[in-house]
Parts: C-alpha cells; structure tokens; sequence
C-alpha cells in the first residue's frame, strides 16, 4: 500500500499529535513556535489543512473547538514507508534492509529478540 510522504515540518506536527492529542490549533502553534516572535498561526493552520487532506490528521468540529488527532499510528507510517522503500530499492524485498540493519549494529538487543519473535510466529503460520 503506498503512502503518501510527509514534508519535514508535517512530520513535526504530526511527531507531536503521536505524543499528545488530541490538541487544538493553538496549542499545537504554541509548542512547536513556542519561541517564535512573530505568529506562526497561519503555518499551522495550512500545515493542518494539507495533514486533513492527506488523511493523516481528523479534525473534530463537535465542540466549540477544533480538536486534531492522528489517523495512523507512528508505527503504522513508518512500517508503510519502509515497504515503499523497500518497493522502490531492493524489489519489495525488506531482507536486505533488515540484513544492513543488524551488520551495521543499529539493532539493540530488545529489537533483535523481537525480530526472532516475529519471525517464529510466522514460520508457525506459514
């Protein structure tokens, strides 16, 4: 299933609704320009609109305030990115991504033991 990419700065936003939302606009504005002199309410705003659009982010318009909450998990969009680099790089195959993750020791041992985990299970379902 391919995804759509996220810009830089939506990734930000999108960062800080998969550690706390849902959030408002203004509280959204507030923690990621916090020391910004000049307003960035407009950014936010536009940053928001193309995050809706994308499907990324809901918008509740239920109260007197808008709220916004992620659509996907941080886990859920970089898995479908990984299979989009996967498809793009080595043919769909994600082995050699996996194969450059534990020979360049980026891997922990928590992340190896889930692996083996993982894999077991799918070798006991075929």
């Amino acid at each position: 299933m391919t995804i759509q990419r996220l810009t830089n700065a939506e990734i930000a936003l999108m960062e800080l609704l998969w550690e706390t939302s849902p959030l408002t606009a203004r509280q959204i504005c507030d923690r990621l320009y916090d020391d910004s002199k000049k307003s960035q309410h407009g950014t936010v705003q536009r940053l928001l609109q193309s995050l809706e659009e994308k499907e990324f982010v809901n918008r509740d318009r239920s109260l007197g305030v808008q709220l916004f909450t992620p659509t996907l998990s941080r886990e859920a969009y970089g898995a479908r990115q990984l299979e989009s680099l996967a498809d793009k790089l080595t043919g769909g195959s994600i082995a050699p991504l996996l194969t450059h993750l534990l020979e360049a020791d980026k891997l922990d041992n928590a992340e190896i033991k889930r692996l083996r985990k993982v894999l077991a299970e799918a070798r006991k379902h075929g």
